[in-house]
């Protein structure tokens, strides 16, 4: 892993994705050889919706994952959609009215380490390729704990580093060479966004080492489910139900 420290500062952050949201469903679907709606599929399914109780997406961008769940809650769950960068949720706005969703989804311009939401608030609180993007991974860890309800999952769905020796070389080259290229000429990110992406997933913890983060912060059964080959990994966890008599 990378020692190299990356400049994650909420205001940097906040200004890249602002310069990238007009092409950012683009790139994603094209870097991503369009399999990243599939990853979003899959985790509606391995942490599925029950009920009707609220779903939370931190760190939302342009809403596909709020989308995705309110597919996979046949509209019964009303879900929120939130992100710190107001550029990136103009579009998950349009998107969601364009697919009929509106009444059901709704968005807030929120950080993800300081969310205005109560305590055990959502049965499901999700982030989807966002959490290596916050400053503070622990703090955005315990804020996503705080708000999911006894009993809820919290489900973090990221990029990893691919295990097996000869796709892990090609993914590599892909991912620090040519992914980087293509992304920044067609993004012109003045913030070297596509550069940024592969420097800070080799820098972000995988597979256990995540995990077990998650037990730290206090979830229960946390189980991971590598994707695509180990491109992407999905991490869900459960927010125990206080035995009776003890505190809330």
């Amino acid at each position: 892993m990378s020692t190299t420290l990356l400049d994650k500062r909420e205001t940097r952050i906040r200004r890249m994705f602002g310069h990238i949201a007009p092409n950012y469903d683009l790139l994603n679907h094209l870097l991503s050889l369009n399999i990243d709606k599939y990853w979003r599929w899959r985790t509606t399914r391995l942490a599925p919706p029950v009920g009707t109780a609220p779903i939370l997406d931190l760190c939302t961008g342009t809403g596909d994952l709020a989308l995705a769940y309110n597919r996979a809650s046949g509209g019964q769950a009303p879900i929120v959609g939130a992100d710190f960068c107001h550029e990136m949720l103009l579009p998950a706005i349009k998107k969601t009215a364009k697919r009929n969703a509106a009444e059901r989804i709704r968005f807030v311009e929120a950080d993800a380490q300081r969310l205005p939401f109560p305590d055990n608030s959502f049965q499901v609180t999700t982030v989807a390729f966002g959490l290596r993007n916050v400053t503070d991974t622990d703090r955005g860890l315990a804020e996503m704990v705080r708000v999911t309800q006894p009993g809820g999952q919290v489900a973090i769905l990221e990029f990893s580093r691919p295990r097996n020796w000869l796709f892990g070389r090609l993914y590599r080259f892909y991912f620090r060479r040519v992914l980087p290229m293509v992304g920044q000429l067609l993004s012109r990110s003045k913030d070297d966004a596509y550069h940024y992406l592969p420097a800070s997933v080799m820098e972000f913890p995988d597979g256990e080492a995540l995990a077990e983060r998650l037990r730290d912060h206090g979830l229960s059964e946390v189980r991971w489910h590598p994707f695509t080959f180990g491109i992407a990994t999905l991490y869900v966890g459960i927010k125990p139900v206080p035995s009776k008599g003890a505190p809330r």
